[in-house]
């Protein structure tokens, strides 16, 4: 009987293990946990990748910085350009009054400039003379050192040099004399002026204003800014 018993607990042994019974024990193998390698290599990649984040986020934040500041360097410069030209090369003036009708009229705003200027036949300057007032005028070169002026005023005709002058600038001939007595020489670092309404215009021919040294002239006009309909070259 023992025998017995013993012989069918052996045989029980090696029988097959129930269906539910192995699909059991098969979930359990393959529920394996990740290799620890794994959950490393994962956690390393998320810190690099946020670490590249905040490298590009500095990265860009530095260029905004550097962009920043190279518009301001260039705003600064723009105005210390302008402000040097302003000092050493051209300035700004505003005519006053009508001696210089039709080529300029009162109001009429002008960049002049005398860096490097030397005076010729034709030019359009800003002078200050004391002796006729404090503020400054704009004429016309008609004459410079060396030369001889000349005006015919029952003909309103300018001679320099002894030809006579074509002046298609005028608004009338000349026929105001003022203090102005007859044929002249121009003085070494001097200018003879007219302005281009010469009946109407205090100038060279005024006693007060005469031949005038070079040195009292501000600058040659060269554009004419205001009013924007006639900006311009005072020369085409």
């Amino acid at each position: 009987m023992n025998e017995e018993n013993e012989m069918n607990e052996q045989t029980r042994a090696f029988e097959p293990m129930p269906e539910s019974e192995t699909k059991a024990v098969a979930g359990i193998e393959s529920e394996k946990p990740e290799p620890i390698e794994e959950g490393m290599a994962a956690a390393k990649n998320s810190k690099g990748s946020h670490a590249r984040q905040s490298q590009k986020k500095k990265k860009k934040e530095q260029q905004q910085k550097t962009d920043a500041f190279d518009w301001v360097q260039c705003i600064v410069t723009a105005l210390l350009v302008c402000i040097l030209l302003f000092i050493f090369a051209g300035r700004t003036v505003g005519v006053v009054g009508s001696s210089m009708e039709s080529t300029l009229f009162e109001g009429d705003r002008l960049i002049i400039s005398n860096l490097f200027y030397t005076p010729q036949q034709g030019d359009i300057v800003v002078l200050r003379k004391d002796t006729f007032k404090e503020e400054a005028i704009v004429k016309r070169v008609i004459a410079v050192g060396g030369q001889t002026v000349d005006i015919d005023f029952d003909e309103g005709i300018v001679y320099v040099d002894g030809q006579a002058l074509e002046e298609d600038y005028i608004n009338e001939l000349t026929y105001r004399p003022l203090d102005f007595d007859g044929e002249i020489t121009v003085p070494e670092g001097s200018v003879f002026v007219l302005g281009d309404n010469r009946n109407r215009s205090n100038d060279s021919r005024d006693s007060r204003i005469g031949c005038v040294d070079t040195r009292y002239i501000i600058g040659k006009a060269y554009w004419r800014v205001t009013p924007f309909s006639s900006f311009g070259s005072l020369y085409d």
